[in-house]
């Protein structure tokens, strides 16, 4: 402390003896440390979580080890890498003999021409009714190709003339390579063939068939192997019943409820096979399908086996009629 003009005050030091820079120094200083401290503590806890983390939960013993060498070497060993090679080889060589790259953009063009026509199907068609389109499109495709390709010569245009050559290329070596490299797969169409042991030229006798379900009353007047047409009363497309004795009754309900001016079921056709009924039409008929019929005098459709004309024009068709059926009210 110092005097100044008659008065005491300070000279830059505090009230201890300490200049204002000597404690803002100490000040600093420790606040250094302290936050060095704190960021070495923060390291050492990271460092401790992190080799626990990679650190494995269990050690394997020598033998251990030299098992799993072991199996490792027998799996190798027992590869057919010879064979391998050779199937690899031999797809590579015939993909480069039938498959013709296409330009991108006219493989777009393509792919969107296909859904097009993928689009005009019902929402639920089966995969032969998708193929069928798939096959007609390429036909007509091909056709179109070719064509194309002779007018764009006579025109000496070269890029339309390449694209329609490359293109009749593609479709006749194999159609199937295409549509798969356009993204397109359709499952195989698999048939069922029937095979009978009957020595040729023997007959074969027809199962006595049990309908599933209660037993169909008298006036059902069922009829097993036995197909009748006539007019749709309801479509068995959406009525499924449980049994053939509950189609049966739900024609005879039918033809009480009919007001004068609408027809009244007769006839009762059911579907009591699990794999389905066969019907010429495009629909899959599936177990449960209660048909409601009405003709003024029944016909028959088809009665114990499908002729076998009928079975060269439709080779899916099975030897024996699938569907029961049933002539109801005055006979």
């Amino acid at each position: 402390m110092a005097r100044v003009g008659g008065e005491w005050g300070f000279k830059g030091r505090g009230i201890w003896g300490f200049s204002y820079k000597k404690t803002t120094l100490l000040v600093c200083s420790i606040n250094i440390v302290v936050a060095l401290y704190v960021l070495r503590s923060l390291y050492g806890s990271l460092y401790i979580y992190s080799d626990r983390d990679t650190r494995p939960t269990f050690e394997y013993t020598p033998d251990q080890i030299r098992k799993m060498e072991e199996s490792v070497r027998i799996r190798k060993a027992a590869e057919p890498v010879e064979l391998i090679r050779l199937v690899k080889a031999l797809k590579k060589e015939l993909y480069r003999e039938v498959a013709v790259e296409l330009p991108q953009p006219l493989k777009l063009k393509m792919t969107n021409d296909i859904i097009d026509r993928l689009k005009t199907l019902r929402p639920n068609a089966n995969i032969t009714e998708q193929r069928e389109v798939v096959e007609r499109w390429c036909k007509e495709k091909l056709k179109e190709a070719k064509q194309l390709a002779v007018e764009t010569e006579a025109s000496n245009s070269t890029v339309l003339h390449e694209e329609a050559e490359m293109l009749v290329k593609a479709l006749e070596s194999d159609s199937t390579w295409l549509l798969e490299d356009l993204g397109l797969w359709i499952p195989p169409e698999i048939r069922n063939t029937e095979h009978h042991d009957k020595p040729e030229g023997e007959e074969e006798e027809l199962d006595d068939q049990i309908l599933p379900g209660r037993p169909l009353p008298p006036e059902c007047h069922a009829e097993v192997h036995t197909d009748y047409d006539g007019a749709a009363v309801r479509w068995g497309l959406t009525h499924h019943k449980d049994s053939a004795a509950d189609c049966c009754q739900a024609c005879l309900d039918q033809a009480k409820r009919a007001k004068p001016n609408e027809k009244r079921c007769n006839i009762w056709v059911y579907c009591p096979s699990e794999t389905g009924c066969h019907s010429p039409d495009i629909y899959e008929h599936k177990l449960g399908e209660c048909w409601l019929k009405y003709a003024e005098t029944p016909k028959l459709n088809f009665k114990d086996k499908y002729p076998e004309s009928y079975r060269n024009r439709h080779p899916s068709a099975p030897l024996v009629v699938p569907w029961a059926s049933g002539i109801v009210g005055a006979r």
